[in-house]
């Protein structure tokens, strides 16, 4: 077993198909086949049911992807160690961040960070909390924004901000004069909602469980500009980060009777490895939060 088939391996096993794998890692169809079974001979255990269409793992192959995917990240970070032992940076700071994160509190720091460091590049992910965790673990991401809250014990997190979430309506909903609003007065509303995997959807999903609630979803997206829309114009109400309505005219902010303050934070691999770029990210946003 060697890092070639491993990549090999990898690459078959997302593809479900090995045409398609021989073509995005540029090599012949054949020689692919031919590296597969090695790697299966020399295991001695099947990877993959084959048809003609398709391929899918195995229970052994399933079970091999997960340390084939640490073991590729491992090789990569040893290499950027290695270069930058040589005097050269990584270059690139790979960040995912939840869209109304990315909307209103980073666009400031990311270009900040990039007229210091000119040379860095600098590649952005919009995600939710979910996908940005999944991908940290699977090394895709260098450096995450998450919701502090049941963190995998692989990640390192860092505090970034903290932030009331409140609900949202419109300025001539009949809810906008209220002080606050009680969890239940809020469901019984029609609601205007990001998709599950956002800590947005996380917070609604928990007080729903918590006080055995089925919300009113009218809409689900992850796109935070029709979201805003929806609500301006009456349709339904939601609830978002204080610091949102901060920034967007036509919005009310109404705190819920029961305080809820999310810690967001920065995350990374506790055991990846990060550049002289990653760190100096890092450092830059927690001086300039």
């Amino acid at each position: 077993m060697d890092i070639k088939q491993l990549r090999y391996f990898v690459m078959v096993a997302e593809q479900q198909n090995f045409t398609r794998a021989a073509r995005k890692l540029n090599i012949a169809q054949p020689a692919l086949s031919i590296a597969i079974k090695k790697l299966e001979s020399s295991i001695g255990l099947p990877l993959f049911d084959r048809n003609e269409r398709q391929v899918h793992l195995t229970h052994e192959g399933q079970i091999l992807t997960t340390h084939a995917h640490r073991i590729i990240q491992q090789v990569k970070d040893a290499e950027t160690a290695m270069a930058e032992l040589r005097g050269l940076q990584k270059g690139e700071v790979r960040v995912g961040v939840p869209g109304m994160l990315g909307s209103y509190f980073f666009p400031s720091i990311l270009m900040g960070f990039k007229s210091k460091y000119p040379d860095l590049k600098l590649s952005v992910v919009e995600a939710g909390t979910q996908s940005i965790r999944q991908m940290l673990l699977d090394g895709q991401l260098d450096i995450g924004v998450i919701h502090n809250q049941d963190v995998p014990p692989a990640l390192q997190t860092a505090h970034l901000i903290s932030s009331q979430m409140v609900a949202v309506t419109s300025t001539d909903h009949p809810l906008a004069d209220r002080q606050s609003i009680s969890f239940r007065e809020f469901f019984n509303e029609e609601l205007v909602m990001f998709k599950k995997g956002y800590f947005h959807r996380e917070f609604i999903d928990r007080i729903c469980a918590t006080h055995k609630i089925t919300p009113q979803l009218s809409f689900e997206t992850n796109l935070l500009a029709m979201i805003l829309n929806i609500v301006r114009h009456g349709f339904a109400i939601t609830a978002l980060l204080e610091l949102v309505t901060q920034h967007e005219p036509g919005l009310v902010p109404i705190p819920f009777e029961e305080p809820v303050t999310l810690d967001i934070a920065m995350a990374w691999r506790k055991q990846g490895y990060l550049s002289l770029a990653d760190r100096a990210f890092i450092d830059f946003v927690q001086d300039n939060k």
